[in-house]
């Protein structure tokens, strides 16, 4: 066995750690998206 895999760290469940990353970079993406659109409305 691995000597990293008898001493973990962190025993968080990493399905919720890419939970979170997904989430915020589609947070991110849908915020410049909108910004994007509410300039193209307010420019029209």
């Amino acid at each position: 066995m691995n000597e990293f895999e008898k001493s973990v760290q962190c025993q968080r469940n990493d399905a919720v750690d890419a939970g979170v990353g997904f989430v915020v970079s589609f947070g991110f993406f849908a915020t410049i998206f909108i910004m994007g659109t509410v300039i193209k409305l307010i420019g029209s």
